[in-house]
């Protein structure tokens, strides 16, 4: 069961025991007569949970980053924010979209479910949008035929595997973002399973060509050869996008992370 279920459930039933008690059970109730364990619990943390359902539903909601696919940006065990009106108002739990406002652009760093397994939330960068031509071919990236612009800056050094990694500084339509590349790790080769449509990408063994189709997006790791994304299980499409992340509020591990990435 996910969390925003599990949270609408206590919701209902909070509620529903708050309107009984406000209705029918106090009335009936002598006036120094204490109210019953149940009714008094539901009463107290129905309208924290009501804050709390609408803020997590509508406005921000929290996540954890489980992994280093989006190295540098953002490190392992990172507490970020995730705007979730930025990309249209959706109804909880079954995440259908009721009031469009803005889409995905290039360069955005999105929350969405994983397509594989909708019960999975993934975090990558939106790399391309419906009708893009997307190519990476020898961990070099192109957009609609124009190389995107990359500039290398000093190596990365992960601290957990004491390892340096070839940083680049790249420039995704006005967003600037550092990327990871490792040069000996083996080039892109055809997906382990299809996906759907499979059809629009063409693989080799320098890389691949996408066609974004309509409603979909391609996604991609900035930790370049350490991320499973859109080159190896497809595309996303916009019903299971969760949200926009902006803003990194802890890490236990390295307290002065807090703040905002690009």
């Amino acid at each position: 069961m996910s969390f925003a279920l599990f949270l609408l459930i206590l919701l209902v039933v909070s509620g529903l025991i708050w309107l009984l008690d406000a209705s029918v059970l106090r009335k009936r109730r002598a006036p120094a007569a204490k109210e019953p364990w149940w009714v008094e619990y539901s009463v107290s943390f129905f309208p924290v949970i009501l804050v709390v359902f609408v803020l997590r539903s509508f406005l921000v909601e929290p996540f954890k980053i489980p992994s280093g696919s989006m190295i540098p940006t953002l490190l392992v065990g990172d507490f970020i924010l995730v705007n979730k009106f930025t990309y249209g108002i959706r109804l909880p739990v079954i995440n259908k979209k009721i009031v469009e406002l803005n889409f995905p652009k290039r360069g955005d760093v999105m929350v969405f479910r994983y397509p594989m397994d909708t019960s999975l939330d993934y975090i990558k960068r939106v790399v391309g949008v419906p009708g893009d031509r997307i190519e990476y071919r020898n961990k070099h990236l192109t957009v609609n035929g124009q190389p995107v612009p990359v500039r290398p800056i000093e190596d990365y050094l992960a601290r957990e595997r004491m390892q340096y990694s070839r940083q680049f500084m790249e420039t995704l339509d006005g967003t600037e973002h550092a990327i990871l590349v490792e040069d000996d790790a083996p080039g892109l080769m055809q997906p382990p399973h299809p996906f759907s449509p499979a059809g629009n990408c063409l693989y080799n063994a320098s890389g691949l060509a996408c066609t974004v189709p309509p409603g979909h997006y391609f996604m991609m790791g900035d930790n370049r050869d350490n991320s499973s994304d859109s080159r190896v299980w497809g595309f996303v499409p916009d019903e299971n996008i969760v949200g926009k992340a902006f803003f990194i509020w802890l890490n236990l591990s390295e307290l002065g992370r807090f703040g905002s990435f690009r």
